[in-house]
């Protein structure tokens, strides 16, 4: 769960206590945030351009834990992976990426209101 380890070439992150050994590759471009409205007071929360070295889906489980949400990830033919979060988690996942270092907050970059 939020223990356990993702690992990239033995350097390795523990969602759990933030612990980051700061080699780990990818971590130059922008990371965009983003608010989509679906019907009526329904939105959905999505993060694009977190790097393809990271496990995007164990990224997921911790933030559906921590956040109280659900959530997803899903293939976009134009950006790549995209993670997608019920409602309007811009803020939470902000501070969860600087938290557990894997963006810089001159990498994110929050759209909407």
């Amino acid at each position: 769960m939020l223990g356990r380890l993702v690992q990239y070439q033995c350097q390795y992150l523990e969602m759990e206590d933030a612990i980051f050994y700061p080699n780990i590759p990818g971590r130059e471009g922008l990371i965009h945030i983003r608010l989509q409205q679906r019907n009526g007071r329904k939105t959905l929360t999505t993060v694009q351009g977190l790097s393809t070295d990271f496990d995007l889906k164990k990224i997921v489980k911790a933030c559906k834990k921590e956040f109280a949400c659900n959530g997803t990830v899903v293939e976009h033919p134009e950006y790549g992976e995209v993670i997608q979060l019920q409602g309007d988690q811009r803020n939470n996942i902000k501070d969860f990426l600087k938290k557990v270092n894997l963006a810089k907050d001159e990498q994110l970059k929050v759209h909407g209101f």
